[in-house]
């Protein structure tokens, strides 16, 4: 068997069997074929598709590629959340502790952020001697006495990925959903869950910015998972404006901090509690969604949320004290309360921009081994549908400089939309897959 048999078989449309697919997973974890191969047969998957069948063997093939994390000393039912990206997404770092304090186990891997999007592990640094980077023993040993860990992917996780990944970044492949699918699962299945818990963005912000491909996209991901034997349900969530209102790592932490603190509400609240009431049925802590989400509610009035994400802060090597005074968390030296100056109705945002702006201030990254500045961000303080006035308050800065103050202020006024006319808040959630079918909610 050779690459290029493999590559002719798949550029005439036909499915490969198991042994093809697992030779190609392989030839890219050990980098054992030329680039140039491989991204012919991405291109090829790209062009012709791949079954359910051929989309789970890679699935596996890939996750097999590496180590694959064993949970099993971890009592109860280990549920994992992955959302597909989007801008001030911090449900993890509100949902996992509340999770945990309702007894369900929480042993989760998270990633770093790239572009406009944000990442957990980013986020997590931001509080002052945290460590993300545990030994498998540490993270194991964590989630049996606390019940909740939040840590890195070690490199060994799913190697082909990695290869793959960095191909279809420059071969025009990405938007290949075989490939998303095959990407996003043999990670979260190396990483040893029993079931999936999926937040598939749609919108300005989103990877699928159409309704339409995010269902068809979530719907892959459940036949997948479920096909590799895991319980899997998968969420529409919107992302045409940020989730929360805070863009920037330390302002995401402070953010969570405050709804578990029960200071703030809004729609990362509401999204954190729905899908977190998913993973306590996948758990079988609950019986009903309903049932599920009055627990977490429950552990959210009592502080017994907070008090566990505090808990999970020193266990990792951070400062606890911050989840009673967010002002320890990193501050930045320039921060300018800016207005609407007009009148209206939010009609509209460009949610991808307004994270590239967050990103030009230096809360994010362009390339993996960037540096990034935990204190800078802003606050949207308005959301679809508001009405507005020219003294109404539009956006709080949080900047190194006067200067990137300035150039923050005017790409966000850009990517925010005003209308005369009055119109409809964003909906948070539009579908629900699971593997009997779908429910729109839109």
């Amino acid at each position: 068997m050779t690459m290029l048999e493999i590559l002719e078989k798949k550029k005439l449309g036909k499915a490969l069997n198991r042994e093809e697919i697992c030779f190609f997973a392989r030839s890219a974890a050990e980098k054992s074929v030329p680039d140039y191969q491989l991204a012919a047969m991405l291109m090829a998957i790209r062009l012709q598709g791949m079954t359910d069948e051929e989309t789970a063997e890679l699935t596996m093939a890939m996750r097999d590629s590496g180590h694959v994390a064993d949970l099993r000393s971890i009592p109860g039912v280990k549920v994992d959340k992955h959302s597909t990206g989007g801008v001030g997404d911090t449900t993890t770092l509100v949902l996992a502790p509340l999770v945990a304090a309702c007894g369900a186990p929480v042993a989760k891997m998270s990633g770093r952020g790239l572009g406009h999007t944000g990442g957990t592990l980013d986020k997590m640094e931001s509080i002052p001697g945290l460590r993300v980077g545990l030994t498998e023993e540490e993270f194991l040993r964590q989630v049996r006495e606390i019940g909740v860990a939040v840590v890195g992917q070690t490199g060994s996780l799913a190697p082909a990925d990695k290869v793959l990944y960095a191909l279809r970044d420059v071969t025009s492949t990405v938007d290949s959903i075989p490939l998303i699918v095959s990407s996003i699962l043999s990670k979260k299945l190396a990483a040893g869950s029993d079931a999936i818990v999926l937040d598939v963005k749609t919108g300005s912000g989103a990877i699928m910015r159409d309704l339409d491909s995010s269902i068809r996209l979530a719907e892959n991901l459940v036949r997948v998972a479920t096909l590799a034997g895991k319980p899997t349900v998968a969420l529409i969530s919107g992302m045409d404006q940020p989730l929360g209102t805070h863009v920037g790592n330390a302002l995401e932490v402070r953010e969570a901090i405050d709804i578990l603190s029960g200071r703030t509400k809004g729609d990362l609240k509401e999204v954190s509690l729905t899908l977190g009431g998913y993973m306590l049925l996948l758990a079988g802590k609950a019986k009903t969604h309903g049932e599920a989400v009055a627990m977490l509610e429950e552990a959210l009035e009592s502080g017994a949320g907070l008090k566990k994400l505090a808990q999970m802060i020193a266990a990792q090597g951070g400062d606890p004290r911050v989840c009673e005074d967010v002002d320890l968390l990193p501050q930045a030296p320039v921060q300018k309360q800016i207005f609407c100056a007009r009148s209206g109705y939010v009609s509209k945002m460009d949610t991808a921009a307004l994270g590239m702006a967050a990103q030009s201030m230096g809360a994010g990254r362009l390339r993996a081994e960037d540096p990034i500045d935990f204190s800078v961000g802003f606050v949207l303080q308005v959301r679809i549908g508001d009405r507005v006035t020219p003294d109404t308050p539009f956006c709080v800065l949080h900047a190194r400089t006067e200067e990137d103050a300035n150039r923050a202020e005017a790409a966000i006024r850009k990517a925010v939309c005003f209308s005369e006319q009055p119109c409809e808040r964003a909906k948070n959630f539009l579908a629900l897959v699971t593997k009997d079918g779908i429910t729109r909610m839109d």
